[in-house]
């Protein structure tokens, strides 16, 4: 993948996302058995936004140059979008407002000296820092051994998105729900291309997942998209075994594009037994790694 156009974007999305909403579901009657498009046509989307219909075949082609807020709201509300759909069209539309910007390589690893203070800080749950692009950029100890799996690819930084699509076997194996886990991460991919289309280390991720992964390129069609919230993480750990974990993931105001993401468990739970295992195997193998370094 050369680039990501920010035109396609706009075109497949709105087009995907019209594709699956009947005219039922959108309370339009349906006249006549056979209809030649899936989902809606563009003159019922444009009905239903309030819109002419050269207008949102405009807006369908790729162009939401000009577009107001105030359109946009009515588009999302009439394709039905949720947060995250809605979202990413704002994105698509302010990325439209200026076509055709320079591919830039982003920051990969800038974690600032403060933050890896706070994950130090954090010593009973595991915690880690990451991007868009899943680059893992910083970690506490209990986070590097829960992340042992994905952390052991020699490419650094680790990137949770590759470790998924390129090494499944092993992330099958560590992620419980795997095919949700595979799913989400290319809907948190794309909610990013539609942010920053121009970031090289972008393209060049999705471009090395969808050359080496058939699954990641049928995720990736689907033009789903996600936002990084909070939840539960279902993970199976070489060591400790099962771990059912609450997830929180939190963006940085300081820091743009950086996510804090700290497990926990509740008191008392076999999770929390594990993270207490993993705790006390991490320290050993710090231990471990110390004498051995003393010894060299």
């Amino acid at each position: 993948m050369t680039k990501i156009d920010p035109r396609t974007e706009i075109k497949d999305f709105l087009r995907s996302r019209r594709a699956r909403i009947t005219p039922e579901r959108a309370g339009l009657p349906a006249y006549g058995g056979n209809r030649r498009v899936k989902g809606l046509r563009r003159e019922e989307v444009a009905l239903l936004a309030g819109v002419s219909v050269d207008y949102y075949v405009r807006m369908e082609r790729g162009s939401l140059t000009g577009t107001s807020d105030g359109v946009l709201d009515a588009l999302a509300s009439a394709l039905q979008l949720d947060e995250a759909e809605r979202d990413h069209l704002f994105h698509l539309a302010r990325q439209s407002k200026a076509p055709g910007g320079p591919r830039r390589r982003r920051p990969t690893a800038t974690v600032r000296p403060a933050l890896r203070q706070v994950l130090d800080a954090i010593t009973d749950v595991p915690a880690w820092i990451c991007n868009g692009r899943y680059d893992v950029l910083a970690t506490n100890h209990l986070a590097r051994a829960l992340y042992s799996p994905v952390l052991a690819d020699t490419r650094r930084p680790a990137n949770t998105a590759r470790f998924v699509y390129l090494d499944p076997e092993a992330a099958e194996t560590f992620f419980v729900d795997y095919d949700r886990i595979a799913r989400d991460v290319a809907a948190k991919l794309r909610m990013e291309a539609g942010r920053n289309p121009h970031d090289e280390e972008l393209i060049a991720l999705v471009g090395e997942l969808s050359t080496r992964s058939e699954l990641f390129r049928q995720r990736w069609a689907s033009q789903d998209v996600r936002l990084h919230r909070s939840g539960r993480k279902r993970l199976h750990h070489p060591v400790v075994g099962r771990l059912d974990l609450d997830v929180e993931s939190m963006e940085l105001p300081a820091d743009p594009g950086l996510l804090l993401t700290v497990y926990t468990a509740p008191a008392g739970t076999a999770a929390a037994d594990g993270l207490a295992l993993l705790a006390s195997w991490a320290a050993s193998q710090e231990s471990q790694a110390t004498e051995l370094r003393e010894l060299g």
